[in-house]
């Protein structure tokens, strides 16, 4: 795991793609990367109606049981007369890892993407593996229902990489949340701090 870390956050794109060939069989070049807008549609028109209806019921209780945790800002003066207090605010990025493969979670992109919406995150970023070059598209209509801002159609430890370190495609983010792998988990630990 230390050496695909090491060689995404020294390479970039280039280690990036080498692994996403050889890990998750899917050859692509950095252009295929992102999920277009148009993907995105195409896989929510093809989700049942019910069951993005189901998502975005859940996506609204996320939503209202987060906006009740956001902490308030508070100014005061003092005895002294001197004016205190503390806001706070977001992290710029947020990096959601979503597990790809034969594994769906929908629910993890809402309960991971929801909160940052609320907590005023601007850009919210998910990774996703594509093996062989196949989405779920109820994890993308999750995405789009979530309020994602750019969905990569990568995974493992250089998809942490990549969000940790950044290279020419994607950029890098503040924040790294999610489930995944024993890999996932070992890369989430080497880019911590």
């Amino acid at each position: 795991t230390r050496a695909i870390v090491d060689d995404v956050a020294a390479r970039g794109d280039a280690a990036l793609l080498e692994a996403t060939r050889k890990f998750d069989r899917l050859d692509i070049t950095a252009a295929g990367l992102r999920i277009t807008p148009a993907e995105i549609d195409a896989a929510v028109a093809a989700c049942d109606p019910k069951t993005v209806e189901a998502l975005s019921f859940a996506r609204d209780r996320i939503e209202t049981f987060h906006r009740r945790q956001l902490p308030k800002d508070e100014r005061f003066t003092d005895a002294a007369g001197v004016e205190l207090g503390w806001r706070w605010s977001a992290v710029d990025a947020v990096g959601l890892y979503v597990p790809g493969g034969t594994a769906a979670y929908p629910s993890s992109v809402l309960m991971n993407a929801v909160p940052a919406r609320v907590a005023g995150v601007p850009r919210v970023v998910m990774v996703v593996p594509a093996p062989d070059g196949k989405l779920n598209p109820l994890v993308l209509a999750a995405a789009h229902l979530g309020g994602v801002s750019e969905i990569y159609r990568v995974g493992g430890a250089q998809a942490v990489a990549a969000l940790a370190y950044g290279t020419a495609s994607i950029a890098p983010v503040a924040k790294i949340v999610g489930p995944g792998n024993a890999y996932v988990a070992a890369a989430k630990r080497l880019v911590f701090g």
